[in-house]
């Protein structure tokens, strides 16, 4: 057990969820990594709201909520207690060169999350159904203008606690749909804080749901 109270093995579900990105089954987990999460640590990490579960069919599905996120950059941070033997020294050494690259460039672990999946596997048939085009939604432009105006430099993350009130006068369901549609466009990231511990109550509030999962941060490449 870590000083936190996660087994190894619960924290490297936490880490595949978070490289998974998206919800995956039990059966998907088995085949691809050759594990699953069941028993006392799905209800363990269910309990401490790291990881989200439900049944759909006969299998379990998971996804890691804006906590887990949270929790596995924090693991990072402390060191995660590795098993003996070779494949725990190759862990020790991988997350170790994570640690350094994180504290060489000064960003946040979820800076260097790019998932691969499609769009519609992170968006609902509706959400999916909305994208905007690059030049043409007004409120897309809106929502540009103000990152621009918040943002130090083209990429910087911004916190849609400080964009939403310069918006003026946009519903809040057209804001979030905008939001939902402008991940599909490839200059624009939308992502958890990986930082739990940092969110004030208004950055909860502010926060877009994007699969399942909060969003509190935009980056945008291109102004």
């Amino acid at each position: 057990m870590s000083e936190k109270g996660l087994s190894f093995a619960e924290v490297s579900i936490l880490v595949i969820l978070l490289v998974e990105g998206e919800q995956v089954s039990n059966i998907d987990l088995k085949e691809r990594y050759g594990v699953t999460l069941t028993g006392e640590s799905r209800l363990k990490l269910n309990d401490l709201k790291l990881v989200e579960s439900r049944k759909q069919g006969r299998a379990f599905v998971h996804l890691l909520t804006s906590d887990g996120w949270g929790r596995v950059a924090e693991e990072i941070e402390s060191g995660i207690p590795m098993p003996r033997g070779v494949a725990g020294a190759m862990n020790l050494a991988l997350v170790s060169l994570v640690r350094r690259i994180l504290a060489r460039t000064g960003q946040p672990l979820n800076y260097f999350y790019l998932p691969e999946s499609a769009p519609a596997a992170l968006a609902s048939e509706a959400e999916a159904a909305a994208l905007p085009s690059e030049d043409g939604d007004e409120l897309t432009e809106r929502i540009r203008a103000a990152y621009t105006e918040l943002a130090a430099e083209p990429g910087a993350w911004v916190s849609l606690a400080r964009l939403r009130p310069l918006l003026g006068d946009a519903e809040r369901t057209e804001v979030d749909r905008t939001l939902k549609g402008m991940i599909h466009l490839p200059d624009v990231s939308i992502i958890p804080e990986s930082n739990q511990k940092v969110l004030t109550s208004e950055g909860r509030a502010a926060a877009v749901i994007i699969g399942d999962q909060e969003k509190h941060l935009i980056s945008i490449e291109a102004l």
